[in-house]
């Protein structure tokens, strides 16, 4: 064997031709971190010194070619200096090049997925065979980067500037036949004949049937067009990137090294590209993002660590249709676990049914599922207005009104009706799983599980261990969510849990700011700037005003020392006049369908007669920077009192909360990553300006603590 490493192997096959292997030992993919890099660069300098060598076949001894960079490396690298991050990206891309400037011919053989820089190590070779069941793919615009390993030099020589914009900014993963047609491969050939097909394609250019040299030299010669032809074609890419500015500035500086680098010759192109990618790797997003990749990768971890003890659960049951209980039994059933969905009312069970089938209908005019599959999900919701069929349940989901009365009465019901066995939780969205347990017979089978609203679109589940929940419960309460899809984080108990507590502080700082002259109009505009989704108003309108005002009332009462809603309330005045929000087409927005029968919305001058009372100082105008740090520092706050309080774990999980299940931007990483970003110093000597707004804008001693000592909720 000409090279033996713990990531890399070369040996000899046949007549000259040797197979240099990516297979990292102890693990099932293929990464390129330092180890990785270091036995590349060991192996093709072995390669190149070795005469008798004709041909370099490239291939991989896992199932999948590369999977990319090792994420928890880079952020290691991109805490230091943008100088010392384009050192390190160029060194690397040199040892990619070394591939390239090999002196035999080489065919790379891509099977599974090749991404990132995997891709660049394949683009690296003369040829590119692919499997039929392969992917590709630039996915470095997700983590706030794109391509920094030859991936903006290489990729446009071989498909064009256009496609190769296209690909790196939006980031999709490419089929075989999507990339054979753009001419990034040269063949696609089935699983089995990969190998055989690769070394087909090596042998020609041996035998001198393909002329490689020229090829390579044609690659590594800038793009011959003019400086007007070069704009042109980018400005597809160039429209697309400044959609997602200014938060998300990656894929703009990506497009802006493409037009630089176009008409280069190989190794200028490759020096912009380490300087274009260290600025990317030092901004806020890229930072952000690749702190939730890691958040994401541990909570995925966990999750499968408690659901590995699970017991299975082979049949579900939720209580309370609607729109809520008919997405529950959607996902449930979509996924492979039949579900009962019961009501007292006939009417919301024409309604959860209704929503699980117009879901169905949507994947199946979308092409993502056929009639017949449709159909049998179907039918796996066994719609009923009694308890019949419940003692064979494994799990049961309690999805009743938010009101604690009626919520005790149903537990009550339903603890006589399913098995001892089986699982109760309730999807409360702020009651204590504490107070709900009282009464209950077999307590430690009882916990929380709560889905955000819609049920398809929002990944988190929130899992709430009550005072006396088994581990065996939680377990499997994990493992049926993982089966639905969902990205499950257990939590102890209080009100709100992790999402609603920390919503309530955002919304009595929105609720401030109308008392305070500001217009609801001007705050929702200033943090959808800022990149929430929807501003408070907005989102209050969505939730609907009466919940919305429920919640409040309920946390409030939860942590009575420091949140109280103003007086006037802007909520209470509007829910006096039944302004509902979106589900009755009146709430701080007016509502009416659009073309396709959803709400939109538009200003309604009979709001501002409404709240001209809550605005005990007459109107006033207040800077962005005033609305979004007075909307945004009661969130901190709060959200890092969870994690005192031991609510979650981790700084990543409380974070994830916020990501995955309100829609922060994902370009803060979080309430506590952009905390660090400000400076939990910068945090507390701002809330000082705030305090007599009220507790809310009083952080904890130990968030003060952090902040004297200039400790940080993400040490590296």
């Amino acid at each position: 064997m000409l090279f033996d490493g713990q990531t890399i192997k070369v040996e000899a096959l046949h007549d000259g031709v040797v197979e240099l292997r990516l297979e990292r030992s102890n693990e099932t993919v293929n990464k390129l971190d330092n180890l990785t890099f270091g036995e590349l660069r060991r192996a093709l300098q072995a390669i190149a010194e070795t005469p008798a060598i004709t041909g370099v076949l490239v291939t991989s001894g896992k199932e999948a070619f590369v999977v990319g960079a090792d994420i928890f490396e880079f952020r290691r690298v991109f805490a230091k200096s943008e100088q010392e991050v384009e050192d390190f990206v160029a060194q690397n891309s040199r040892i990619i090049t070394a591939l390239n400037d090999l002196p035999v011919p080489t065919v790379a053989a891509i099977n599974g997925h090749a991404l990132g820089g995997g891709l660049e190590l394949a683009l690296a070779a003369d040829y590119r065979v692919m499997s039929a069941t392969a992917s590709i793919g630039f996915p470095e615009v997700n983590l706030g980067l794109f391509p920094g390993y030859g991936g903006t030099v290489r990729l446009p020589r071989l498909i064009g500037l256009a496609a190769s914009a296209d690909w790196i900014v939006s980031g999709a993963p490419q089929t075989p036949g999507a990339a054979l047609a753009a001419g990034a491969i040269d063949k696609v050939a089935p699983p089995d004949a990969l190998r055989a097909s690769a070394l087909a394609e090596l042998q020609e250019a041996i035998d001198g049937r393909a002329d490689w040299r020229r090829r390579r030299a044609d690659l590594n010669k800038g793009i011959e067009a003019t400086a007007g032809e070069i704009e042109t074609l980018l400005a597809p890419a160039k429209a697309a990137a400044a959609k997602a500015l200014p938060h998300l500035p990656a894929a703009q500086i990506a497009v802006g090294q493409l037009e630089a680098s176009a008409s280069l010759p190989r190794d200028e192109a490759l020096a912009l590209e380490a300087k274009a990618f260290a600025r990317a790797a030092k901004t806020q997003a890229a930072d952000s993002l690749v702190a939730i990749f890691i958040n994401e990768q541990a909570l995925r971890k966990i999750a499968r660590t408690y659901a590995k003890t699970a017991a299975p659960i082979r049949k579900a049951a939720v209580v309370g249709a609607g729109v809520m209980g008919g997405g529950i039994a959607y996902q449930s059933a979509a996924r492979g676990t039949p579900i009962i969905m019961k009501d007292i009312a006939q009417a919301a069970l024409d309604l959860g049914m209704g929503e699980a089938q117009k879901l169905l209908a949507r994947q199946v005019e979308t092409g993502k599922l056929k009639q017949d599959k449709a159909d049998a999900i179907a039918a796996a919701i066994s719609p009923g207005l009694t308890y019949a069929g419940f003692e064979g349940v494994d799990i049961v989901i309690e999805a009743v009104v938010e009101n604690i009365k009626v919520k005790h009465a149903v537990l009550g019901e339903l603890e006589r009706a399913i098995g001892d066995h089986a699982i109760l939780t309730s999807n409360t969205s702020s009651i204590r799983i504490a107070d709900l347990t009282e009464g209950l017979a077999r307590p430690e089978n009882f916990l929380g599980m709560h889905f955000f609203n819609p049920v398809p679109r929002m990944p988190l589940v929130e899992v709430i261990r009550g005072p006396k929940t088994s581990d065996a419960a939680i377990a499997a309460t994990v493992g049926y969510a993982l089966a639905m899809g969902k990205i499950p984080v257990v939590m102890g108990d209080c009100p709100g849990f992790v999402v609603n507590r920390t919503l309530a502080p955002y919304f009595l700082a929105f609720l401030r700011l109308v008392q305070d002259g500001v217009h609801y109009t001007a705050i929702d505009r200033a943090m959808e700037r800022f990149g929430w989704p929807m501003g408070p108003a907005y989102l209050i309108d969505v939730i609907g005003m009466d919940i919305s005002h429920h919640l409040i009332e309920i946390i409030c009462a939860g942590f009575p020392d420091r949140m109280q809603a103003p007086s006037p309330d802007a909520i209470d005045i509007l829910l006096r006049e039944k302004r509902l929000g979106q589900k009755n087409g009146h709430g701080f927005y007016a509502y009416a369908p659009d073309a396709k029968g959803r709400p939109r919305k538009a200003v309604d001058p009979e709001t501002d007669r409404l709240l001209a009372a809550a605005a005990t100082g007459g109107a006033r105008e207040a800077s962005e920077a005033e609305i979004v740090e007075r909307m945004m520092l009661p969130l901190i706050f709060e959200v890092a009192r969870c994690v005192e309080e031991g609510v979650v774990n981790s700084p990543g999980e409380a974070d994830m909360c916020l990501i995955l299940g309100l829609g922060m931007p994902r370009y803060l990483g979080g309430a506590l990553k952009y905390a660090d970003h400000l400076g939990p110093a910068h945090c507390v000597a701002r809330a000082a300006k705030w305090a007599d707004l009220g507790a809310i804008y009083a952080p904890s001693e130990k968030f003060a603590a952090m902040a004297a000592k200039g400790e940080a909720f993400y040490p590296l």
